[in-house]
């Protein structure tokens, strides 16, 4: 699970969400003229309403973001866990505006008393229609497609060659050693690694190929979103996977995508590099 994946619309439903059971407790239906110690129901005296409407809600927005905090699609009944969630939104909208309509029910009354949509309902339908609204927009709209937590930021961006700060990820080096994200720790030599002056690094990335322009420098960078990584010799099968979260390091340009360098050492094509975080 990866809540690094989740986007501004996954936010959006959670907020619409937590409105929604906090209208649960509200009234659901007023009657004008009544009695002001009359006391009225809220969504937890009425089983139908509950589960139609409020629960149905609050069900599909826990959906809609674990599916999305989740590397690999998970089905139901044949159906993407996603839109599963999404469905369940919408029917829990549609519900909402049919209570709308109808607040009480078959209201036994004597005529004389029209009973009016309560306060829980009409906050009810603003918060089913808002996250029905976001589940389906959010794979359309760039603003909602956005990560809702930005990718750590180095303190500063460290050149070609050298560990990123803490937090980030590094490579083992040899005599000296050093721990997974951790500085560099002096080898008898005084450089890291234990390597001599002028010599490079043990266990440092070896530098790739210049771009065609040969005015390319490498630098560190974060993805938004989990994304693969293909082989430099064009096969289809990817090689591994940038997580967001994580530092890579870009050694190179090839068209529009960036040959990148994982913690392991392994490089490959990053060929969708929009929204890409730069250290």
């Amino acid at each position: 699970m990866n809540i690094r994946s989740l986007t501004r619309g996954d936010g959006v439903v959670i907020g619409a969400a937590v409105l929604l059971f906090i209208a649960s407790f509200l009234d659901t239906y007023s009657i004008d003229g009544a009695s002001d110690s009359t006391e009225y129901p809220n969504a937890w005296d009425s089983g139908p309403t509950l589960m139609s409407m409020y629960l149905a809600g609050i069900i599909a927005a826990v959906v809609i973001v674990f599916a999305h905090t989740q590397s690999q699609p998970r089905k139901v009944v044949g159906l993407d866990l996603g839109q599963f969630g999404v469905a369940f939104a919408v029917f829990s909208a549609w519900s909402a505006l049919g209570n709308i309509f109808d607040p009480a029910g078959p209201f036994d009354g004597n005529g004389a008393l029209t009973p009016d949509a309560g306060t829980g309902l009409i906050i009810g339908l603003i918060a089913t229609v808002v996250l029905a609204g976001a589940a389906v927009a959010t794979p359309l709209v760039p603003a909602l497609k956005a990560p809702l937590l930005g990718a750590p930021r180095p303190a500063t961006p460290q050149p070609y060659g050298q560990q990123p700060p803490a937090g980030g990820y590094g490579y083992p080096g040899a005599a000296g050693g050093q721990a997974f994200g951790g500085q560099p720790q002096p080898g008898p030599f005084g450089t890291p690694g234990g390597a001599p002056q002028g010599q490079p690094q043990q266990g440092a990335p070896a530098p790739g190929p210049q771009s065609s322009g040969g005015d390319f420098s490498p630098f560190w960078f974060a993805v938004p979103v989990p994304r693969p990584l293909y082989p430099e010799d064009g096969s289809p099968n990817p090689i591994a996977e940038l997580a967001p979260g994580t530092w890579y390091l870009a050694v190179d340009q090839r068209g529009p995508g960036l040959i990148a360098q994982t913690q392991d050492g392994r490089r490959g094509v990053l060929q969708d590099t929009s929204g890409i975080q730069r250290g």
